[in-house]
């Protein structure tokens, strides 16, 4: 059961704000499984429109860089403003594979629905993130998956889906893939790792959000691809 404050964020459940499956109600049940302590510095990678810096600013108590490549930062800034919060979130335009921060700078690494897109690559993530975690710090992400890697007509609707588009279909994988991808290391560990409990009503409320791909990707569901899905959710912490 998602936590009833995500109502009070509604009004941004539209096309204006979503980018994919509700961001919120994926961070917010992540937030409830793995709190992280009020005041640190995180950084939201892959941040969008800035929905998720906004609910850690405010739901969190967090000193939030919204780190996005996609959307650019004066635009997150301009929305910053008008929610009150530009004193808590800065906004920030720069790529994962660059990042342009110090090592060891946050408390947390923050990343909803986003680091699927550039951390399915082995070696990403002990040489392009972890270095900027204090050490204790956690990353956390919550990423579209599927519950076992898909074969025969499943990984063949998933690539209609995907429109032929291999370097998206690389991106769905499993979470034993994901864990596997990780691995073992002295720097780090998985503390937890996890199918998300509100998967239906994120995609829900992209369905209903009245965006053009939220309509596409309702009627691959409606087709078959539901039962195939997942979303992942993982917390790592630094040694």
């Amino acid at each position: 059961m998602n936590d009833k404050r995500i109502e009070n964020y509604r009004e941004y459940f539209t096309k204006d704000y979503l980018m994919g499956p509700n961001c919120l109600r994926l961070l917010d049940e992540m937030r409830r499984k793995y709190p992280l302590a009020e005041g640190g510095r995180v950084m939201d990678l892959g941040c969008g429109t800035g929905l998720t810096s906004m609910f850690l600013a405010k739901e969190a108590k967090l000193r939030v860089f919204a780190t996005d490549l996609w959307i650019a930062a004066a635009q997150n800034a301009e929305r910053f403003i008008s929610w009150g919060i530009e004193d808590q979130v800065i906004p920030i335009h720069a790529d994962a594979n660059a990042l342009p921060y110090a090592e060891g700078y946050f408390d947390a690494i923050v990343s909803i629905d986003a680091y699927h897109y550039f951390g399915a690559k082995e070696g990403v993530f002990a040489e392009k993130i972890l270095p900027f975690l204090k050490k204790g710090g956690v990353f956390m992400a919550a990423m579209p998956g599927v519950k076992e890697e898909l074969t025969g007509e499943a990984a063949d609707l998933l690539m209609e889906w995907v429109e032929g588009n291999k370097d998206d279909y690389d991106t769905f994988h499993c979470r034993k893939w994901w864990l596997d991808l990780m691995g073992k290391s002295k720097e780090y560990e998985v503390v937890m790792d996890l199918d998300l409990d509100c998967y239906e009503e994120a995609w829900n409320d992209w369905f209903v959000s009245g965006h053009e791909y939220g309509i596409k990707d309702k009627a691959f569901m409606d087709r078959g691809m539901k039962r195939y899905l997942s979303f992942i959710g993982l917390v790592i912490r630094r040694k």
